[in-house]
């Protein structure tokens, strides 16, 4: 008979790499680890794990073995969350990823007071701009403008202007661009990701394309940020990483009789599971947290 135990040992040194990790993480001693390991393949009748005294290495029955035992875990945490959802309580793993920059500029007093209103749930947050899949185990994803890819459900959060922007010192050195062709003689500061680095903006009903020449690329909308506050180029930035200085007078925005392409802040959630009260109650919260609209994007 197969233990929950032993499935989550098993589960954990994998994920771990090692014993005696499994064990501080789940809090036990080395040799209970173990043993429960041990236990599991007694059960399963094979061995799931090679043990050498540098690495553990899964057998082809540990890699099949692997993701129906995350599976039952998943499902026996997702069935005990749901039971004490029906009670009115919101309680246990809640795991999330977050772009860099939205997370580090925003996202911190928004999940704080979550956590204060829900002090049962166990949150995880991730902060990557890298496009991840249903299959990677998160419980919902935070993404700036780009839809993820088949298999999950988008939720909108909050609207996002991308605008032009720089420092007076660039501005006084250089000129002030009034229009897109004006626009590709000076120095850029590009926002890249999978090689998508085009500045797009709509003029009287049409799409205009402006490459101009990049003086850096970088896929963090805060070390672009910083390198036009430095006087380094012009940027097209989110809203939400530059109202505060646009305020304070340390960036101006651009007016070049086009408006950039805009984005969408939104929340996303796989669509081949329930979908838990926690995700829900977090969408919730982030809406009413930014406010309608953000306040990023209210003047004064």
């Amino acid at each position: 008979m197969l233990k929950l135990d032993a499935l989550l040992a098993f589960v954990t040194t994998v994920e771990a790499g090692s014993i005696s990790e499994a064990g501080r993480r789940l809090q036990i001693s080395k040799s209970i680890a173990s043993e429960r390991v041990a236990e599991l393949e007694r059960n399963v009748g094979a061995t799931l794990i090679r043990r050498s005294t540098r690495k553990l290495v899964l057998t082809e029955d540990g890699v099949a073995f692997l993701e129906r035992a995350k599976r039952i875990l998943r499902e026996v945490t997702e069935a005990t969350a749901e039971v004490s959802e029906r009670r009115g309580e919101l309680v246990g793993p809640l795991r999330i990823s977050v772009p860099v920059s939205f997370g580090v500029l925003h996202l911190g007093p928004a999940l704080n007071s979550f956590l204060e209103a829900n002090p049962r749930i166990e949150l995880s947050v991730e902060l990557d701009d890298r496009f991840v899949g249903a299959t990677d185990g998160f419980d919902a994803i935070l993404r700036h403008s780009t839809l993820p890819e088949d298999g999950w459900i988008a939720r909108r959060i909050a609207p996002s202007r991308r605008i032009l922007v720089a420092s007076p010192h660039y501005l006084k050195a250089n000129g002030t661009p009034r229009t897109t062709v004006e626009l590709e003689g000076h120095r850029a500061l590009i926002y890249s990701i999978r090689g998508a680095s085009d500045w797009r903006f709509r003029q009287n009903g049409r799409w205009t394309v402006v490459r101009p020449v990049a003086a850096m690329r970088t896929n963090n909308g805060i070390v672009l940020r910083d390198a036009a506050l430095h006087g380094v180029g012009i940027a097209l930035l989110a809203t939400f990483i530059v109202y505060d200085l646009l305020k304070a007078g340390e960036l101006r925005a651009l007016n070049i009789g086009a408006e950039a392409e805009p984005a969408t802040i939104f929340a996303a959630y796989p669509n081949d599971r329930r979908v838990s009260a926690k995700v829900l109650a977090l969408i919730a919260h982030l809406r009413a947290t930014f406010g309608t609209p953000p306040y990023w994007e209210q003047d004064g």
